[in-house]
């Protein structure tokens, strides 16, 4: 596996190392598409349904731009997670994602944080293998993160410094931040699962 510098070189790499580069810039407006669709839910119910459908997509146009499928990313993939024939799987994905690791939680937040590094690959795994059926992911995932969990901790850990420099840009510049994280983040899943 790659180390974390190796990652976040990466992942500038294929944002330009320019912030204001037009690869940048769509990862930013991807995200910023699902962030706004997903706070304009403002039913708990409603939200809990569409979170997985939005991960999917979202985590689509992300890995498939940091795999080079798109030259430029497609901001439409935001929305694939309802038309890739797994709307059901998607929501269901989702749902008890945000079930365990709740559940995992009402034990002390300690063990809710752990399960949520546990699952943190689901949906790239569901992604890879649509056969799957959601708690198949999130085993696979649990899996896949085994003997990882602290060392993607510690990856999001090292973004604390670009958040706060972020936020001394009265809080736009986390938005660069967000895409920096999703792209390097991708990156880690392939460099896990030894897709170099």
């Amino acid at each position: 596996m790659r180390t974390r510098k190796e990652i976040k070189e990466r992942a500038k790499e294929l944002l330009k190392r320019n912030i204001f580069s037009t690869e940048w810039l769509f990862v930013l407006v991807g995200l910023l598409l699902v962030g706004l669709i997903m706070s304009v839910t403002s039913s708990f119910v409603i939200g809990l349904i569409f979170i997985g459908v939005f991960a999917i997509g979202s985590t689509r146009f992300v890995l498939d731009f940091v795999r080079r499928q798109d030259e430029q990313p497609n901001i439409m993939k935001v929305f694939s997670g309802f038309t890739d024939n797994h709307l059901g799987d998607n929501i269901i994905l989702g749902i008890l994602m945000w079930l365990y690791i709740f559940l995992w939680s009402l034990l002390f937040i300690i063990p809710g944080i752990i399960k949520s590094y546990s699952y943190a690959m689901a949906y790239y795994i569901k992604l890879d293998h649509p056969e799957m059926e959601a708690n198949q992911c999130i085993t696979e995932s649990r899996k896949l993160m085994k003997g990882h969990k602290w060392q993607l901790f510690v990856f999001d850990l090292s973004f604390i410094g670009w958040y706060i420099v972020g936020m001394l840009c009265l809080g736009v510049g986390t938005l660069w931040v967000d895409a920096y994280k999703a792209t390097a983040r991708a990156e880690f899943y392939r460099s896990l699962i030894g897709e170099e």
